[in-house]
């Protein structure tokens, strides 16, 4: 996980409590919104059913009137009817009033009409009731209208005595909800579920009911609001408040416009979610801010560190853009170092490059004084009369041009620290190829050389020359013609298994006793074997002489030093970040 994101991490832990009191708080703000909106409809439904309240309580009153004074209504002569059409006359609302006795006769009425209702079916069943009853008759009884029936069943000595009966045209309660001063739907139900009257008291009087809930339902519920859809599909916000309580409820919706909203809208929703958007936006704002400000200039920083570590130069005009001061002091510090540390490196490289300069210059006077020497060797040979001093002297001068070798390839190297071995056993070879013959003939001895690739260290070049010197001209003083009637010494330097190196030297023998030499004499005790022997031994090498009929053959095999390598791998970036922050 990079910086930016830890950081964006620890602002959302630091944000987030604060975006969740916020959605707290606007989530009772909302609640309380809703509460205030609930509140406000129940009272414009309770404002617009007053009127129909007021008819209702005004029908009702006037039952428990006349229940009060039924026990001297004069029912065998026509009084009473006077009282309830003097009551209809007062009440112009009311289109009957009137007494049914406890057989279901009508015994007075505001229409002075006399009536049989024991087999009416549900207004029987309605008056003979022993309860308060508020229902919804059609045209049966007064045939011209249907009508809202307010029934009060009157009591002597515990014993019904018959009903005061009041009837209000179904049309006076509708224009009554009708003329109600708002933009609402209202219906007017009792507890049972019956609608007792809407605006429009027709075939589709139902459709402004909540499709969902029946009405007996809402009776049980009192004092409520809630939204749904009515019965023809339309959303709305409905509220019940009682009007006769436990008796009568009336219904309002409105649409769910401006503050009758009962249930969250966009508005409330975007109220909800903006909170979140803030908290989003300033983690966005945040991790911009950060990569502008820290962490593209650390990525700057980190490349400088790369192309430095790489070996690539150029920091010099290197500059941060509009970099915060705390970096740009960490900036003009590591510029610093790396002028510093490249100051000190070209010193030290002038330095190397002058001590470099001494070596070659001593190499090359040490080459120049062992070929002085040589030369010197080589006008004694020319003095000398005995054959045998003449070989001597030839086997020191070949060993004297040898160690000039080396100090010439030393010399001539790009780097002291490696010396390339094939080539310098090719030179070394080469000499001796000018110089071998068999005796006692003017037939050359073939050479015949296979150099792998091999860089050494200068420790074991001196050994390994030497060795190879030694080998080549004990090979050149026993070498005879085999059977094809051919001298001939391969030499061969070769890398092994397990990273180890072989210097073979074979020679060919005579067979019929040309040049011929015995095992004792190939593996006397003289100068040469016990030189091969010491060289062996200073490269820690292994020494195997094998010898044939036909051939002899000297193996060498050493393990080389470890030598820097010229051709350095590429730097590898991860690797130097990982292996540095671990360091940290």
């Amino acid at each position: 996980m990079g910086l930016a994101l830890k950081l964006v991490l620890i602002l959302s832990v630091a944000i987030l409590p604060l975006g969740l009191i916020s959605v707290y708080q606007t989530s009772s703000v909302m609640a309380e919104r809703r509460a205030v909106s609930e509140a406000a409809l129940l009272e414009r439904t309770q404002l617009a059913a007053a009127p129909i309240r007021e008819l209702v309580g005004a029908a009702v009153s006037t039952a428990d009137t006349l229940t009060a004074s039924a026990m001297v209504f004069d029912t065998a002569g026509g009084a009473c009817d006077d009282v309830f059409a003097q009551i209809v006359e007062n009440e112009p609302r009311f289109a009957f009033a009137g007494f049914v006795d406890a057989d279901l006769q009508v015994a007075c009425s505001s229409t002075g009409e006399r009536r049989d209702l024991s087999q009416e079916g549900m207004i029987a069943s309605e008056l003979g009731s022993d309860t308060r009853t508020l229902t919804v008759l059609g045209q049966t009884f007064f045939g011209s209208f249907s009508n809202l029936s307010v029934m009060q069943p009157v009591f002597s000595d515990g014993r019904r005595i018959g009903t005061i009966w009041i009837a209000v045209p179904l049309q006076v309660a509708s224009d009554t909800l009708r003329d109600a001063r708002t933009k609402a739907d209202l219906a007017i139900f009792d507890v049972n579920g019956k609608v007792l009257a809407t605006e429009r008291f027709d075939d589709d009087r139902r459709s402004v009911l909540p499709a969902d809930v029946q009405p007996e339902t809402l009776a049980s519920r009192g004092r409520t609001a809630f939204r749904s859809e009515n019965r023809v599909g339309e959303v709305r916000d409905f509220a019940v408040v009682p009007i006769i309580e436990d008796r009568v409820y009336a219904l309002g919706s409105w649409p769910p416009i401006g503050n009758r909203s009962l249930i969250a809208g966009p508005n409330e929703a975007l109220a909800l979610v903006f909170p979140f958007l803030m908290w989003g936006v300033a983690l966005v704002v945040a991790y911009i801010g950060i990569n502008r400000l820290v962490i593209r200039h650390v990525r700057r920083l980190r490349h400088w560190m790369y192309l430095y570590s790489a070996g690539h130069g150029g920091l010099g005009n290197a500059r941060l853009d509009n970099a915060p001061p705390e970096i740009e002091v960490v900036a003009d510090a590591f510029l610093a170092m790396t002028r510093r540390i490249s100051d000190h490196e070209r010193r030290q490289q002038e330095d190397i490059d002058q001590i470099s300069t001494l070596f070659k210059e001593v190499h090359h006077r040490v080459k120049n004084n062992l070929q002085l020497i040589s030369s010197m060797m080589n006008m004694q040979i020319r003095t000398t009369h005995s054959d045998e001093a003449k070989k001597l002297l030839r086997r020191v001068q070949d060993r004297v041009m040898a160690l000039s070798s080396i100090h010439r390839h030393l010399y001539m190297a790009r780097k002291l620290a490696v010396i390339e071995a094939d080539d310098l056993l090719e030179e070394i070879i080469q000499k001796l190829v000018v110089v071998g013959h068999v005796d006692g003939s003017d037939g050359k001895i073939d050479f015949a050389t296979a150099f792998d690739p091999v860089s050494i260290d200068p420790d074991q070049a001196v050994p390994l020359t030497l060795l190879a010197t030694e080998a080549a001209m004990n090979a050149v003083k026993y070498c005879g013609r085999d059977d094809t009637g051919q001298a001939w010494i391969n030499v061969a330097l070769k890398r092994t298994s397990g990273n180890q190196i072989t210097l073979s030297v074979v020679n060919s023998l005579s067979p019929d006793g040309e040049r011929a030499v015995d095992a004792s004499d190939l593996a006397s005790s003289g100068l040469g074997s016990k030189l091969i022997e010491s060289f062996a031994s200073q490269l820690g090498a292994t020494l195997e002489v094998d010898h044939h009929e036909d051939r002899y053959e000297l193996h060498v095999t050493f393990t080389p030093m470890e030598v820097p390598d010229p051709d350095q791998a590429a730097f590898d970036e991860d690797r130097y970040f990982s292996q540095s922050r671990a360091a940290q």
